[in-house]
Protein backbone atom coordinates (compact mmCIF):
# COMPACT_ATOMS: atom_id res chain seq x y z
CA UNK A 1 0.00 0.00 0.00
CA UNK A 2 0.58 3.15 -0.64
CA UNK A 3 2.26 5.65 2.15
CA UNK A 4 -0.90 7.70 3.50
CA UNK A 5 0.70 10.91 1.95
CA UNK A 6 0.04 9.69 -1.41
CA UNK A 7 -3.65 8.77 -0.91
CA UNK A 8 -5.93 11.08 -2.29
CA UNK A 9 -8.10 10.82 0.24
CA UNK A 10 -5.61 12.54 2.51
CA UNK A 11 -4.38 14.79 0.27
CA UNK A 12 -7.83 15.87 -0.80
CA UNK A 13 -8.76 16.01 3.59
CA UNK A 14 -5.98 18.46 3.57
CA UNK A 15 -7.43 20.85 1.20
CA UNK A 16 -10.50 20.76 2.97
CA UNK A 17 -8.48 22.01 6.53
CA UNK A 18 -6.71 24.89 3.97
CA UNK A 19 -10.53 25.96 2.78
CA UNK A 20 -12.12 26.16 6.37
CA UNK A 21 -9.49 27.71 7.67
CA UNK A 22 -9.50 30.43 4.95
CA UNK A 23 -13.53 30.02 5.17
CA UNK A 24 -13.27 30.98 9.11
CA UNK A 25 -10.77 33.94 9.24
CA UNK A 26 -13.64 36.09 9.26
CA UNK A 27 -15.40 34.53 12.19
CA UNK A 28 -15.96 37.27 15.31
CA UNK A 29 -13.85 37.58 17.59
CA UNK A 30 -16.24 36.14 20.45
CA UNK A 31 -15.73 32.48 18.37
CA UNK A 32 -12.27 31.95 18.61
CA UNK A 33 -12.99 29.53 21.56
CA UNK A 34 -16.52 28.79 20.69
CA UNK A 35 -17.57 27.56 17.02
CA UNK A 36 -14.09 28.75 15.40
CA UNK A 37 -12.10 26.51 17.25
CA UNK A 38 -14.51 23.55 17.14
CA UNK A 39 -14.58 23.52 13.61
CA UNK A 40 -10.47 23.44 13.47
CA UNK A 41 -10.57 20.57 15.59
CA UNK A 42 -13.22 19.10 13.80
CA UNK A 43 -11.42 19.80 10.10
CA UNK A 44 -7.91 19.05 11.40
CA UNK A 45 -9.18 16.01 12.81
CA UNK A 46 -10.33 14.13 9.19
CA UNK A 47 -6.88 13.73 7.28
CA UNK A 48 -5.03 13.20 11.21
CA UNK A 49 -6.99 10.05 11.50
CA UNK A 50 -6.70 9.13 8.01
CA UNK A 51 -3.24 9.03 8.60
CA UNK A 52 -3.13 7.15 11.91
CA UNK A 53 -5.28 4.63 10.66
CA UNK A 54 -3.42 4.14 7.76
CA UNK A 55 -0.06 3.39 10.68
CA UNK A 56 -2.19 0.77 12.11
CA UNK A 57 -1.67 -3.29 12.53
CA UNK A 58 -4.67 -4.44 11.37
CA UNK A 59 -7.56 -3.39 9.05
CA UNK A 60 -9.71 -3.60 11.63
CA UNK A 61 -8.24 -0.54 13.63
CA UNK A 62 -7.72 1.35 10.33
CA UNK A 63 -11.48 1.06 9.97
CA UNK A 64 -11.56 2.20 13.30
CA UNK A 65 -9.83 5.21 12.84
CA UNK A 66 -11.27 5.67 8.97
CA UNK A 67 -15.00 5.80 10.84
CA UNK A 68 -13.77 8.52 13.72
CA UNK A 69 -12.25 10.66 10.47
CA UNK A 70 -16.19 10.34 8.62
CA UNK A 71 -17.30 10.91 12.13
CA UNK A 72 -15.84 14.52 12.27
CA UNK A 73 -16.72 15.14 8.67
CA UNK A 74 -20.48 14.96 9.80
CA UNK A 75 -19.53 17.43 13.31
CA UNK A 76 -18.04 19.54 10.69
CA UNK A 77 -20.90 19.82 8.32
CA UNK A 78 -23.20 20.37 11.29
CA UNK A 79 -20.78 22.84 12.22
CA UNK A 80 -20.65 24.83 8.71
CA UNK A 81 -24.91 24.86 8.32
CA UNK A 82 -24.60 26.38 12.23
CA UNK A 83 -22.27 29.13 11.03
CA UNK A 84 -24.58 29.95 8.24
CA UNK A 85 -27.64 29.75 10.62
CA UNK A 86 -25.71 32.25 12.55
CA UNK A 87 -24.56 34.25 9.43
CA UNK A 88 -20.69 34.00 9.77
CA UNK A 89 -21.04 32.50 6.23
CA UNK A 90 -22.85 33.52 2.77
CA UNK A 91 -25.00 30.84 1.20
CA UNK A 92 -22.45 30.46 -1.27
CA UNK A 93 -19.68 30.19 0.79
CA UNK A 94 -22.21 27.23 2.46
CA UNK A 95 -22.87 25.37 -0.67
CA UNK A 96 -19.18 25.50 -2.21
CA UNK A 97 -17.43 24.31 1.32
CA UNK A 98 -20.02 21.29 1.46
CA UNK A 99 -19.44 20.20 -2.00
CA UNK A 100 -15.76 19.87 -1.15
CA UNK A 101 -17.08 18.23 1.98
CA UNK A 102 -19.06 15.41 0.21
CA UNK A 103 -16.35 14.60 -2.16
CA UNK A 104 -14.33 13.82 0.51
CA UNK A 105 -16.99 11.76 2.04
CA UNK A 106 -17.25 9.92 -0.78
CA UNK A 107 -12.86 9.10 -0.93
CA UNK A 108 -13.13 8.32 2.67
CA UNK A 109 -16.46 6.16 2.03
CA UNK A 110 -14.31 3.86 -0.58
CA UNK A 111 -11.45 4.06 1.19
CA UNK A 112 -13.43 2.28 4.33
CA UNK A 113 -14.87 0.18 2.06
CA UNK A 114 -11.66 -1.02 0.44
CA UNK A 115 -10.75 -2.14 3.64
CA UNK A 116 -13.82 -3.69 4.94
CA UNK A 117 -13.91 -5.59 1.51
CA UNK A 118 -10.12 -6.88 1.83
CA UNK A 119 -11.28 -8.52 5.07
Amino acid sequence: MKSYIELDVWIYSRELVRQVYQLIKSFPKEEVYGLTSQIRRSVVSVPSNIAEGVGRQSDKETIHFLDISKGSLFELETQLYLSFDLEYILEEQLKEILEQLSTCKKLLNGFINYFKNKS
